[in-house]
């Protein structure tokens, strides 16, 4: 038993459980044109795993076949995918609420351009990256020029209505601290948020979400150079919050690696770890009543998201 596993035992009488599947979270593949020193997937331009058409049918019939109410959408930059846009269509069709995460700079990729607007027709929700208000400390994590590439973004998607009325075009933000500490609180640094993109750049937006650091991928060998893993991993066991475990994400949704197989989590998927034995591990044999009551396989990377609020 892990020292995760052993903490949700001492709060409730069993390990932890599905509760459905709300959301079925696909990330469509590991390129991207940033290579973000925090990226639990080790994101970046030299990778080359892309979810194919054959998958992504597969997606679209447990969509079609399914209670499934939400498709989140991934990488990566998903936007690099070829087939992003045959994918959103067919979702549409299906009849079911989109989300996309974008690092917001993709835009100005080649090909991207018209990204922006092809949400906004499809009623995609967007969660977007962007790792502070202030552009040293987002060009210190993403590279130089980002920052003002991200600003442009979000100009361009308030012009589209985003973020501007609720419940209408959603665009939400989201942050993750630069270094090996935990959020403060997420209501505080919505309201600097929003201070600071309304005064310096008239931009405005719905909601913004703080996310601790997986001590995986690339943010775990940060941790290591920097001589911090120790620390840093005793610091998310301390700040384990009971509250949160209800709200898990992994309780209400599925993860779809660009492979196919079946995750708990995006972040179980880079550490290989697939959803529980006694379930099916691919979308090829995808089953809903299996699947939505499975057990959820943790580790002690999962004491990040139970970490002070909780990255729910």
């Amino acid at each position: 038993m892990t020292g995760f596993e052993k903490k949700v035992h001492e709060v409730q009488s069993g390990p932890l459980q599905a509760c459905g599947i709300k959301i079925l979270q696909v990330n469509l593949g590991y390129q991207c044109n940033l290579a973000c020193r925090h990226c639990h997937i080790e994101a970046g331009p030299s990778r080359t795993e892309s979810m194919g058409m054959k998958v992504i049918d597969q997606v679209i019939d447990v969509l079609e076949k399914s209670p499934i109410e939400i498709l989140d959408i991934t990488g990566g930059a998903p936007e690099l995918n070829p087939h992003l846009r045959y994918l959103v269509q067919k979702a549409r069709g299906a009849g079911v609420h989109l989300i996309a995460r974008t690092n917001l700079s993709v835009f100005f990729e080649p090909g991207m351009h018209d990204i922006p607007g092809f949400y906004a027709e499809n009623d995609v929700e967007i969660i977007a990256s962007l790792p502070h208000y202030m552009e040293t400390s987002v060009d210190r994590v993403r590279g130089s020029g980002t920052f003002t590439k991200s600003i442009e973004a979000l100009r361009t998607l308030n012009g589209l209505g985003y973020g501007t009325e609720q419940g209408k075009k959603q665009l939400h933000l989201v942050y993750n601290p630069p270094g090996a500490f935990l959020p403060s609180s997420q209501t505080e640094l919505e309201k600097q948020y929003r201070k600071e993109l309304l005064s310096k750049f008239n931009i405005v937006f719905n909601r913004l979400y703080t996310f601790a650091n997986m001590p995986i991928g690339r943010f775990r060998d940060f941790l290591v150079r920097t001589d911090n893993y120790q620390a840093y991993q005793e610091k998310i066991k301390g700040a384990f919050n009971p509250g949160t475990l209800n709200g898990l994400m992994c309780r209400y949704m599925i993860s779809i690696g660009w492979d196919g197989t079946l995750y708990d989590c995006d972040f179980n998927q880079v550490l290989g770890l697939t959803v529980d034995m006694e379930c099916p591990d691919h979308i090829n044999d995808f089953d809903y009543s299996v699947l939505a009551g499975r057990k959820i396989v943790t580790d002690d990377h999962c004491f990040a998201c139970t970490a002070g609020q909780g990255s729910t």
